[in-house]
C-alpha cells in the first residue's frame, strides 16, 4: 500500500440492511401523497419510527426518479409608504381568521363553489362548506357554528366577494364581537393565508379528481380537509400538524411556532353536511394512515340565530 495516491483507494461501498424496506416506504408515501416533497415524505417516515435524516430520502427519491415538486415563486410583502406593513399578523389562537370562495366544477361542466374557513396562526382548517351556490346565508351557517364550536375571533379577514361585504355579515359579526378586515380590491396577495391553502387545495385534490356529483366534492374535500389538519407536515409548523394527535391540550406553543403566544387546545374540524368516508375507500392514500381519521365532532346547533 506504499506510495499509492490517495485518489485510488477507497472504501466498499456497503448497503444498509434497511434500504430495501425504506425504500419501500418511500416509495409508498410518495404515491399516497403525491404533490409531497422529500422533506415532507422525511417528516412522515420520523413520525413512523424511521430514524432517518432528509439527505438520505433525497438520495432515494432521485435514485427512484420521485418527482419534486417545483418551488413557488418569492412574493414581496405590500408595504406602506411610512415602511409599514399592512397585514395584520396572527399572535395567538382566534386572534385572525380567513375564509374564501374557491371555484371548481363538476365532470358535467356545472359550477361547485367551496367556503373554506382557516385560522392563521395554527393553520388550521376550520371547515369546508360546499354548494353550486353560496350566499350570505350559507357564510353565517358556517360562521355561527363554528363561533359556537371554536369561540369568536377577534378578526376576520377576506376579500372584498358579495358573501363577505353583505350588510347582513357585517352586521352580524359587528354584534357578536368579531372584526372585519378587508383587503384591497385585486390584490389577494393581503390575504396570502388563505391563498395559500387554496393553492394547496387546489394542487393536491381539485386538479387530480374528476367530481361526478356535488355530494362527491363534499365528501372528498372534508376528507382532505382531516388529513390537512391531522397528517399533512407543515413547513411552517416544523412539519408538525394544525391538530396533532399526539400533542397534550393546554402544551405550550413553543414547541409549534416561534415565539408567538396562545395555546394549543385544538379541536379537531367540524363536519360537513353527511357522514365522511375515508380516504382508503377512494385509493387517495396508504392503509395505515386511514386508521388514523376519527370522526369528526360536530358542532352543536344554535337555538337562537342571532341573524
Amino acid at each position: 500500500m506504499l506510495r499509492q495516491p490517495r485518489s485510488t483507494q477507497w472504501y466498499t461501498p456497503t448497503v444498509p440492511e434497511d434500504e430495501a424496506a425504506l425504500t419501500e416506504a418511500v416509495v409508498q408515501l410518495a404515491g399516497g401523497f403525491g404533490r409531497y416533497g422529500y422533506r415532507r415524505i422525511t417528516a412522515l417516515l420520523r413520525r413512523e419510527g424511521w430514524t432517518v435524516n432528509h439527505k438520505r430520502v433525497e438520495r432515494i427519491w432521485r435514485r427512484e426518479g420521485l418527482k419534486v415538486p417545483s418551488r413557488q415563486p418569492k412574493r414581496g410583502r405590500l408595504w406602506l409608504n411610512d415602511g409599514s406593513c399592512v397585514r395584520l399578523r396572527p399572535l395567538h389562537r382566534n386572534h385572525v381568521w380567513a375564509y374564501d370562495i374557491v371555484a371548481t366544477r363538476t365532470h358535467d361542466g356545472r359550477a361547485v363553489r367551496i367556503l373554506v374557513v382557516l385560522d392563521e396562526f395554527t393553520r388550521e382548517c376550520l371547515a369546508i362548506r360546499v354548494g353550486r351556490h353560496l350566499k350570505a346565508d350559507d357564510v353565517l351557517h358556517c360562521l355561527s357554528e363554528l363561533f359556537v364550536w371554536r369561540g369568536v375571533p377577534e378578526h376576520i379577514r377576506s376579500d372584498n366577494g358579495p358573501e363577505f361585504t353583505a350588510n347582513v355579515v357585517r352586521s352580524w359579526l359587528g354584534r357578536v364581537g368579531a372584526k372585519t378586515l378587508f383587503i384591497e380590491p385585486g390584490s389577494p396577495w393581503e390575504n396570502g393565508y388563505v391563498e395559500s391553502f387554496n393553492g394547496k387545495l387546489r394542487d393536491e385534490l381539485l386538479d387530480r379528481e374528476i367530481f361526478s356529483t356535488l355530494k362527491e366534492v363534499a365528501v372528498l374535500t372534508e376528507d382532505w380537509r382531516q388529513i390537512y389538519n391531522r397528517i399533512r407536515p407543515h413547513s411552517a409548523l416544523g412539519y408538525r400538524t394544525p391538530v396533532p394527535e399526539a400533542i397534550l391540550l393546554g402544551a405550550s406553543n413553543d414547541s409549534l411556532r416561534n415565539p408567538r403566544g396562545g395555546n394549543t387546545d385544538m379541536a379537531c374540524g367540524t363536519n360537513t353536511r353527511g357522514r365522511s368516508a375515508t380516504k382508503e375507500s377512494y385509493g387517495i392514500m396508504p392503509t395505515r394512515y386511514a386508521s388514523k381519521l376519527t370522526s369528526p365532532v360536530r358542532a352543536p346547533a344554535l337555538q337562537n340565530r342571532a341573524w
